[in-house]
């Protein structure tokens, strides 16, 4: 995927943020995009900005939650574009911080429905149409820092377990893909300067309908102060020409990772000591 110029992309979750600064990247690399959110009007407006790049785009407004719809958007793409090279699940919502064990069914059903499940779909709906030409293309499914650790105190483990999701599926459609002319990449970012934290507002009336976030919510300030998602698109497209698997932005989590992944050779040395003597 170096030559993108002229060819077509899909994204989700694209009226604004992450979604929208990749639709930008690639339309500024000459791709016609088609953008999918949610948000009607919003995508809309965002169809409108990409045009102004001077590429052909078109605006769907969907659920990625809900199978039926993306498949309608597949073959919307197909009569508006005809082959399709890549493909970004990045759609996601992001629950006000909470423990765990006071999630309701409702909102599991929700986070999971959109993060976890949007992805299948857009891959179940989408990979076929790359497949279908045979000349090649690339997946970016986006899941997060906070799916591949989880930070304390921050409320945020339901969203980390549809992202650790998001990562095992990126890693196994990898292996699957491998050879065939269709590259996979994660995007694992830390924070960006999105509106993530007031997704609740958006939320459809089967999984209870919208509501408002916290007004202190801290996440709010913590995004404030991450990176512009136009520079995170600019590193999704370096990516995608590159052929990258996990795509970082910070480097400031490094170092949670490596936390992370001492505790789990600790807990491999235990094993060991015990198989040593196991009566013991």
């Amino acid at each position: 995927m170096k030559e993108l110029a002229g060819k077509s992309a899909f994204v989700t979750g694209a009226a604004q943020g992450i979604g929208l600064g990749i639709a930008r990247a690639l339309a500024g690399a000459g791709m016609n995009v088609a953008l999918a959110d949610i948000q009607a009007d919003a995508v809309e407006r965002a169809r409108r900005d990409i045009e102004r790049l001077g590429v052909r785009s078109l605006a769907l407004s969907l659920d990625v939650s809900d199978a039926a719809a993306m498949e309608r958007a597949a073959h919307e793409v197909r009569q508006a574009f005809g082959k399709l090279y890549v493909l970004v699940n990045n759609a996601g919502v992001a629950p006000p911080g909470k423990p765990v064990s006071q999630f309701t069914l409702e909102e599991w059903d929700w986070v999971i429905g959109v993060n976890l499940k949007g992805v299948v779909h857009g891959l179940r709906s989408f990979l076929p149409l790359i497949r279908s030409h045979g000349e090649g293309g690339h997946v970016v499914n986006t899941a997060s820092i906070g799916g591949l650790q989880v930070r304390p105190g921050r409320g945020s483990g339901a969203y980390s377990a549809t992202k650790y999701g998001v990562v095992a599926i990126s890693e196994s459609l990898a292996q699957e893909l491998e050879g065939s002319g269709i590259g996979v990449s994660v995007l694992c970012p830390a924070a960006v300067d999105t509106e993530i934290y007031a997704s609740a507002k958006h939320r459809p009336q089967r999984f209870g309908g919208p509501y408002e976030s916290p007004a202190d919510n801290p996440v709010k300030d913590q995004l404030a102060a991450g990176w512009p998602p136009d520079a995170v698109g600019r590193r999704v497209l370096q990516a995608i020409r590159d052929d990258e698997f996990f795509i970082f932005t910070q480097e400031e989590p490094r170092a949670w990772i490596e936390e992370r992944h001492e505790r789990l050779m600790a807990a491999f040395s235990r094993a060991a000591r015990y198989n040593r003597d196991p009566a013991g």
